[in-house]
């Protein structure tokens, strides 16, 4: 590891850690459907960073780079297949609160 990669490692760090703390406690703390699914997006974008600055480090950006497009399009599927569900969930039971669905379901 070269002094300039370990100073690009130092700078992307944290924002790679606040990234995912914010993520990580969006999906903790809501119960709110559509913002669990807004910080699990979050947390896709600190993987998505982490992986350019690895590729970057290691001197590996071109798989670094086709990693990145995998989880791209991974993750607009997942999107759209959760959107869906969480729709579909509102459509039934008219609230997009995670507690409510369990009391409704019983």
């Amino acid at each position: 590891m070269t002094p300039q990669s370990l100073d690009v490692f130092c700078f992307f760090c944290p924002f790679v850690l606040v990234l995912f703390i914010i993520g990580l406690y969006c999906v903790i703390v809501t119960t709110n459907l559509i913002r669990a699914l807004i910080g699990i997006e979050i947390l896709i974008k600190a993987v998505t960073l982490l992986l350019i600055v690895a590729g970057y480090i290691t001197g590996h950006v071109a798989l670094a780079q086709s990693l990145v497009i995998t989880l791209v399009v991974i993750e607009v599927v997942f999107m759209v297949v959760a959107v869906g569900v969480v729709l579909g969930a509102y459509q039934h039971y008219n609230s997009l609160d995670a507690g409510n669905l369990r009391k409704l379901k019983g």
